[in-house]
Order: C-alpha cells, then sequence, then structure tokens
C-alpha cells in the first residue's frame, strides 16, 4: 500500500493502521453498551483508561519508539485518531462565540436594579489574576523545592523564541474593532466587550422602548434557549472522543520522551494538585461541599484534561456550573468566558513560573526576593489575553522568560516543550476549575447561587 492514493491520500500504508483503527471502533461500540448501564461521569473515567490503554498498547506494539513522528504508521494512527478527538473539539468550539455571545447578552438584559455589571466584571478579574498570582507563588516554591534545572549544563537545545507582544498591543488586541473578525478569531474577550455593549443598550432602552425591542429580545432567549439544546447533543460524544484524545496524545508524543524530563512533569503536577486543593478551599469557604463540588464538575474537568482546551470545553464547563452547582447561568458564562482568555491559573501562572525557575538555574540567574518578586508580576500580567487553546502556553512561557531578560536562553526549554501535551493536559484541567472557583466566588458575592439545590 504504497501508492500515492494510500500514502498521502488515505493515509493508510500499512495494515497495523488499519486494524488500530479498528479497535478504535471496537472501543466505541464497547462504549455505547455501556452508556446503558453506567452514568456519564463513570462513562467519561472509563473512557480515559480505555484511551490509555489502548495508546499503551499501540506503542508497545510499535516497541516504544524515542521519536514516534519517524514511523510512518503510527503517525498514520495519530492523524486518523485525530479526526475524532479533534474533531469533536472543532464541533465544541463552533458553540463557544454563540453560547458566550447570546448568554453575555442576556445575562445583562436581565439584570435587576439595582445589579451593577462594573462590579460583576472587576470582582470577576481580581478573581482571576489573583488565583493566577498564588498559582506563580506555588509555581516557585515548587520549582525551588525540586531543584528544577540545578546542576544541568548550558547546552544548546532546539526551541524558538515566539514573537513577544507588547503589553500594550495585547490589551488593545483585545477590544473589539470588527466584532465579525472578533467572533471568527473566536476573540473571546473581544466578543464579551461586544455582547456587553448589546445587552447595556437592551437594558436601557427597555425602559422607553420595551415594546419595539421585545422581538429581539425575545430571538435572544429563544437563540438561546436552541444553543443550549445543540451543546446537550453535541456533548453526548464525548465518551468517544475522550478514548481517541487520550490515546493520541500517547501515540503522538510517545512514552520514552517523558523520562528525559521526569522530575518536572512531577514538579508541574504535584503544582498542579496543590492549587486544586487550593481551589476546593475556596469552594468551601463559598459555603459548597468540595467532594460534592467535584462530583458535579467532573465532567469539564475530564474534558479540559484530555482535549487540553480551555475554551473548548467552555460550553461544557458552564453546563457543569448552570445545573450541576447552580450558579446562576448568567454568570457561569461572564466568568467562565473571561476565564478561558486571562488568568488560567495553570497555562500562565504555574507553567511559566516553573520554566522561569528551571531556566534560571541552567542559565545561572541569580534569584533572589527581587527576582521572585518581578516573575509574580509579570507572570500575573502576561496571564491577560493568553488564549485557552492548545499551545498557546508556550506564548506564556515567552512572555515570562523574556519580560524577566533571560530571553536568550529560552531555546534551553526545548526538551520540556517537547512533550508538552502531557503537562498541558494537568495544566488546562487547573485552568477550567479555577474560572469555575472563581466563578462560584463572584456568583456567591451576589447571592446568585443555589446551595439548597446542590
Amino acid at each position: 500500500m504504497n501508492s500515492t492514493f494510500f500514502s498521502q491520500f488515505l493515509m493508510i500504508t500499512n495494515v497495523l493502521t488499519l486494524v488500530s483503527i479498528v479497535i478504535l471502533i471496537g472501543l466505541f461500540f464497547i462504549t455505547k453498551k455501556l452508556s446503558k448501564k453506567v452514568n456519564f461521569t463513570k462513562l467519561m473515567i472509563i473512557s480515559t483508561l480505555l484511551g490509555i490503554g489502548l495508546g499503551v498498547v499501540i506503542q508497545y506494539i510499535a516497541r516504544f519508539p524515542k521519536d514516534p513522528s519517524t514511523i510512518k504508521w503510527l503517525t498514520e494512527v495519530d492523524k486518523w485518531y485525530g479526526l475524532i478527538g479533534y474533531g469533536f473539539m472543532d464541533i465544541l468550539k463552533m458553540l463557544v462565540v454563540p453560547i458566550v455571545f447570546v448568554s453575555i447578552i442576556r445575562v445583562i438584559m436581565n439584570l435587576k436594579e439595582g445589579e451593577d455589571i462594573n462590579k460583576l466584571t472587576s470582582r470577576t478579574i481580581i478573581m482571576l489574576l489573583g488565583t493566577t498570582a498564588v498559582a506563580a507563588i506555588i509555581g516557585i516554591i515548587i520549582g525551588n523545592l525540586f531543584k528544577l534545572g540545578a546542576g544541568q549544563q548550558v547546552a544548546v537545545a532546539s526551541g524558538e523564541m515566539k514573537e513577544i507582544t507588547p503589553v500594550v498591543d495585547t490589551l488593545r488586541s483585545l477590544l473589539p474593532s470588527n466584532p465579525v473578525k472578533a467572533m471568527a478569531d473566536a476573540n473571546i474577550v473581544a466578543v464579551v466587550i461586544f455582547a456587553t455593549f448589546i445587552g447595556l443598550a437592551i437594558k436601557r432602552l427597555n425602559k422607553k422602548y420595551s415594546d419595539l425591542i421585545k422581538p429581539f429580545v425575545d430571538l435572544i432567549e429563544a437563540f438561546y434557549k436552541i444553543i443550549v439544546s445543540v451543546s446537550i447533543t453535541v456533548i453526548k460524544f464525548m465518551p468517544y472522543a475522550v478514548i481517541a484524545l487520550m490515546a493520541n496524545t500517547i501515540v503522538g508524543r510517545g512514552i520514552s520522551s517523558i523520562f528525559g524530563v521526569i522530575d518536572f512533569i512531577v514538579a508541574l503536577y504535584v503544582s498542579v494538585f496543590i492549587m486544586f486543593i487550593i481551589h476546593l478551599i475556596i469552594i468551601s469557604l463559598n459555603g459548597i461541599n468540595p467532594i460534592k463540588y467535584i462530583k458535579n464538575v467532573s465532567k469539564p474537568l475530564i474534558l479540559a484534561f484530555t482535549s487540553r482546551s480551555s475554551v473548548g470545553t467552555l460550553p461544557v464547563t458552564i453546563e457543569a456550573l448552570t445545573d450541576n452547582v447552580k450558579v446562576d447561568e448568567g454568570i457561569a458564562s461572564f466568568v467562565t468566558s473571561l476565564g478561558s482568555n486571562m488568568g488560567m491559573n495553570g497555562c500562565a501562572g504555574i507553567y511559566p513560573a516553573l520554566m522561569a525557575v528551571t531556566i534560571a538555574n541552567m542559565s545561572g540567574t541569580h534569584m533572589d526576593f527581587s527576582f521572585y518578586a518581578m516573575l509574580i508580576i509579570v507572570v500575573t500580567i502576561s496571564s491577560l489575553g493568553i488564549a485557552g487553546i492548545p499551545g498557546t502556553a508556550a506564548m506564556a512561557v515567552s512572555v515570562v522568560i523574556s519580560g524577566m531578560g533571560m530571553g536568550a536562553y529560552f531555546p534551553l526549554a526545548g526538551g520540556i516543550l517537547a512533550i508538552d501535551p502531557i503537562l498541558d493536559m494537568g495544566r488546562t484541567m487547573l485552568n477550567v476549575n479555577g474560572s469555575m472557583a472563581s466563578a462560584v466566588t463572584v456568583a456567591n458575592s451576589f447571592n446568585k447561587i443555589d446551595k439548597k439545590g446542590i
């Protein structure tokens, strides 16, 4: 099967590729059978384990290669599995802009007298950036405890410095100069700003022209119901996508690539665990049982872990907060929408802090109190406008490393960047949980959470 048709168009040149696809389809049938016997949460966990098992089996058949990209049939399997996994994420992303746009308009136009959009915005930003600063502190502490990069010689490594954008330009890019382009680019902050202006206009005009604008208000309410219904339909396919996503990560990256930077991996996941506990403490301070909370939000957490996309997980995140945690749907939409583009605790908090400590140790950069204070400030500011999609954590690291004056040493991060998807799973899960904890806190401050219904 070496013809152009099989190798370049169909991308099936080896019987092992075909067998891998058939096995995945077989697991889909098993999942479908299980869906009738177990609840959705258990099914998601089972799907994750099936995906890990499938990925390991395929790696075993390939004899655990150091670089899976050099083996033709593995790249083919990676491509076909990506069709299912990332195809599902594309469909979810299709829903993000309409859900955010309609939800924000709806929450503002339904605000009662005395409720202030300025307070909602300021409390949201304070929570998102505040938790990111805490995440950076945890990253600094854990990085030093693990002595990341210490004793390693400075050597040439693969990796390129990302183009750095000044913070002023970053903030300006968030403004919706072209609302249609903002929607096409999934610039969530710009969409939120545009929707906010529309919502405020409806609320203001409703006093004098309620009859005139009523058709548009009814349209917004109807469209919201429709897009939520579409989301529920799409989410039902999540367990199948999780199997493909999990297997895809292992097949594409391999297991051997993990061992060279195992200390960094362990340090990151320890940091994620500690920050996750802090999130649960925040949840409990808002009067919610943290154990019940985890059970109620397990769906978006598992999807975030396997998909590595905060933005793609957004519809599921809003659904879990609204239906299971009983957060006001408007606040849930508003806070998590901003949280998918700023103040991400994992990708823009812990990760850059750990990388900064690692590169500082590898390059011999002196670290003192002023270094750490500056690092926390740079990490927090750079977390503004970092898109919640796979791979953008590298941009956050670039900004931080450059801001700390260590841009010339960025190539030293090449070995870590090579296994980024493995790191990105835990980071993204923390991003999503951070935005949910912020949503709970903001909702509780407005008394917009039904604790009795949890």
